[in-house]
């Protein structure tokens, strides 16, 4: 573990709780960011809350009956190798992944799957861990999961509850000490105006815009009047596509994801971006880091927190 270059007023190391629904969701979600801020010695916990085993192979090279018939196994060890190139823990909740809905009407979710799950009763198992690692800042996602996977939606309303749940000093007192997590935000990264930027620097560059399609599916974007932090990461882009690529299984090297030439991503975008929804401390918005009014002023790090 780095030297922590930052610290709370207690002087104990900043910790940074991500709560991700499927192993490889913390690699497309804030992945930079948390490789940043590990790399600054923060302590970094990723709570993944299932085994992504319902998930289906979108590499074709991955794409066998070997790899169809040991997916729970394979993503585990996936899983394994990201937290690896992004220096952070990781804990599982345990729950089984829900899959998917396709069609008109919908199937019914399978039974016993994390999203059919009471929400007060799946919250427990995360106010463990939030009492125990006693995180200052939890990442988590919107109302809306990010995008409206069953397991996406689920994993917010059990984020929402547990910090409610971890602060109050009368519930669970089997799960340890009561713990206020003092700021609370949404990943926001996927949001027209970044998309938009980047699309004019690959024309500018004279090659073919990537997000023409995605950017046609949301005329009028309301993600992007949420963004209130923005938080420099773009030296750490490539670990986070490094990390991306560990989960074979879900990512395609030659796919969407990489499209875009690193430089123009640094140049078009540097940060990852967030919504601030519950904070305990005073900050001054927009933000350019999570710890905002936790952490003390260290000389070490630059005024962009790069090191």
């Amino acid at each position: 573990m780095p030297k922590p270059l930052r610290v709370d007023d207690a002087g104990e190391p900043l910790r940074l709780m991500a709560v991700h629904a499927h192993p490889d969701d913390e690699s497309s979600k804030g992945a930079a960011t948390m490789a940043r801020y590990a790399h600054e010695g923060v302590q970094v916990l990723v709570a993944t809350c299932t085994g992504g085993e319902r998930g289906d192979v979108l590499n074709p090279k991955m794409d066998r009956p070997e790899v169809w018939a040991n997916l729970a196994e394979i993503r585990r060890a996936e899983m394994a190798r990201a937290r690896e190139i992004l220096g952070v823990e990781q804990v599982w909740l345990g729950f089984v992944d829900s899959g998917l809905p396709e069609g008109d009407p919908l199937p019914p979710l399978p039974e016993g799957c994390f999203a059919v799950q009471d929400v007060d009763v799946a919250a427990t198992r995360l106010v463990a861990h939030i009492r125990a690692f006693r995180p200052h800042v939890l990442l988590t996602y919107d109302e809306k999961g990010g995008y409206p996977h069953p397991d996406h939606v689920m994993c917010h309303k059990i984020s929402m509850a547990a910090l409610s749940l971890a602060a109050d000093p009368n519930a669970l007192p089997e799960a340890g000490p009561a713990w206020q997590v003092k700021k609370v935000y949404y990943h926001m990264g996927g949001h027209r105006n970044r998309f938009l930027r980047l699309d004019q620097l690959m024309h500018e560059h004279g090659l073919e815009p990537v997000y023409t399609e995605r950017l046609a599916s949301f005329p009028d974007d309301q993600r992007a009047y949420r963004l209130t932090t923005f938080v420099p990461c773009a030296d750490y882009f490539s670990v986070r596509d490094e990390a991306l690529r560990a989960h074979a299984t879900q990512i395609d090297p030659d796919g969407h994801w990489f499209a875009v030439p690193m430089e123009i991503q640094k140049l078009g975008w540097p940060t990852e971006d967030y919504q601030l929804v519950l904070s305990t401390v005073p900050t001054v918005i927009p933000e350019d880091d999570l710890f905002c009014g936790i952490a003390l002023p260290n000389p070490e790090i630059s005024p962009d927190y790069g090191i």
